[in-house]
């Protein structure tokens, strides 16, 4: 990273990662089947669970027959074999290690004409082992139908899944004066860009990086929404990003971005391994909708939810106002509703929460404009919050598709809106209908205290696990503890909000709503 000309080069690569990735959210018809079948692909045959020699396919296509006494070990092995993580020794097996140069009880080199020659101390207990692991399910549900349960066979079996715990390793594979990097942010803008571009090149620095971006050019940049390396999509392909990374001598490479970005991350991963080139290949998971894999969170997400509180505040302060005043609000949410859900949640004003996950009916004696009319009568006004990805069925379709290869959808919001107006003056009830779009408000503003840490974290996490010589990699949040995983495990599909959770029937108790169908 000499330069910021450089950096902005190269925020720009992948941004056509999304076209490596295309995603098909399941209906509600397959939902309990990818719920209760979380670890696995779901096949064409539904499960059933009254029987124990359902075979399902995982992600390897290796098929567990649950009839085996064996099973539980065979999954396992084969959970263990899906979740290790590419490491540079795999292309280069002499690669040597070397004592890590980070320290925090003593940063002076003890060499100052040798960047990163750093004194060792034996006696600091900061690092992690690398047998270090993380559970990934926390929670033991002894059926199937137990709210919110995700099991691996149709009995409910519990097997412990373990994944990598993340931090600084005694032994690295990268000598810091050799250390040339890059950062690359992607998609659409997102609160905590800044703190993860902060916090990479800080982390860097205190390895011995010496190509770097000053500490004084990133001192206060998080306290700026945006990137300060922008955004984009669309860009050249994988084999063009690689020749560019080969040319400037880049060796390690931070990708910013969602499953689509993630997608492509980990096709440069591939083709650096085709050509044997030594680069460490790191995401660090951005996107507001918090639809990755496996993680409990993604920055940006706490954040939308606070700010979307003040959309949701104004709306309800406009309907309560007005005679047979409605507010509608649409937030961000194109795959799982997420912070439709959790904004409706925290607020306590939300009368009506809609979300790409459930569908719904508008007009009937059981859809949403009926129970309008029931609130209208019985409180007098009625504030709804809608996901931008909900009801896309009952607008037009179109073929149109961004630069990143996703389907331009359709306003349900405004949609909403309209069909209001139109249903009460034709039945001849006055309302007051108020419609706000926060979504570029949301988008653009820093990062709230709670992902300003996450960002802080998961910056520090990607440099060490570029440092201990790992490629292909994400870093996330598993059970409030920070934990590597391999990138094709967190893409193979969004993470969806799942109706039968306890999330969900929370909101719906907040709510109040009815079954829209």
């Amino acid at each position: 990273m000499a330069s910021i000309s450089h950096l902005i080069t190269f925020s720009h690569l992948t941004s056509s990662a999304r076209s490596y990735a295309q995603f098909t959210p399941p209906s509600s018809r397959t939902l309990n089947k990818v719920r209760v079948f979380a670890r696995f692909k779901a096949t064409t045959q539904t499960p059933t669970p009254s029987t124990s020699t359902t075979i399902i396919n995982n992600n390897n296509n290796n098929s567990i027959d649950f009839s085996d006494p064996d099973w539980k070990t065979k999954f396992q092995q084969d959970f263990e074999a899906r979740f290790r993580l590419p490491h540079l020794t795999d292309i280069f097996p002499d690669a040597p290690p070397i004592p890590s140069t980070f320290c925090l009880k003593m940063r002076t080199p003890v060499d100052r004409d040798i960047p990163g020659h750093y004194s060792s101390d034996e006696d600091w207990h900061g690092y992690i082992n690398n047998n270090d692991r993380v559970l990934l399910k926390t929670i033991y549900y002894s059926s199937p139908t137990s709210a919110g349960a995700e099991c691996i066979d149709p009995n409910c079996t519990w097997v412990e899944q373990w994944v990598h715990r993340a931090g600084p390793r005694e032994k690295i594979y990268y000598k810091p004066e050799e250390v040339k990097a890059a950062i690359v942010t992607c998609g659409g803008l997102c609160p905590g860009l800044n703190d993860v571009i902060r916090q990479i090149v800080i982390t860097l620095e205190i390895y011995g990086v010496k190509k770097i971006l000053s500490r004084k050019v990133v001192q206060n940049i998080h306290l700026s929404g945006g990137s300060l390396l922008g955004v984009s999509r669309g860009g050249p392909g994988v084999s063009n990003i690689v020749d560019s990374l080969e040319e400037r001598g880049i060796n390690m490479l931070f990708v910013l971005g969602g499953n689509g970005t993630h997608a492509g991350a980990n096709a440069i991963h591939n083709e650096c391994c085709k050509r044997r080139l030594k680069v460490s290949v790191i995401g660090v998971p951005k996107t507001i909708d918090n639809d990755i894999l496996l993680m409990d969170k993604t920055f940006g997400f706490d954040t939308a939810v606070e700010e979307a509180q003040r959309a949701i505040n104004s709306a309800y302060i406009e309907a309560h106002s007005a005679y047979h005043g409605i507010g509608v609000v649409k937030l961000m949410g194109r795959s799982s509703g997420f912070i439709a859900m959790q904004a409706s949640l925290s607020s306590g004003q939300v009368d009506i929460c809609l979300i790409p996950e459930v569908p719904f009916n508008l007009h009937g004696p059981h859809g949403v404009l009926s129970h309008l009319k029931y609130l209208l009568e019985t409180k007098g006004s009625a504030v709804v919050c809608v996901a931008e990805g909900a009801g896309q069925n009952l607008l037009q379709k179109t073929n149109a598709t961004d630069a990143s290869g996703n389907v331009v959808f359709g306003d349900i919001g405004v949609y909403i809106q309209q069909e209001t107006k139109k249903h009460f003056k034709e039945i001849g009830v006055h309302a007051d209908v108020k419609y706000i779009d926060p979504t570029y408000m949301i988008r653009a503003c820093r990062a709230n205290a709670s992902d300003g840490i996450l960002c802080t974290v998961l910056g520090q996490n990607a440099v060490h696990g570029a440092f201990a010589g790992y490629s292909g990699i994400t870093v996330g949040l598993c059970n409030t503890h920070y934990a590597y995983f391999p990138i094709p495990e967190v893409i193979s599909h969004p993470r969806l909000v799942d109706p039968n959770s306890r999330m969900w029937h929370r909101c719906l108790t907040s709510t109040g709503q009815p079954d829209f169908i």
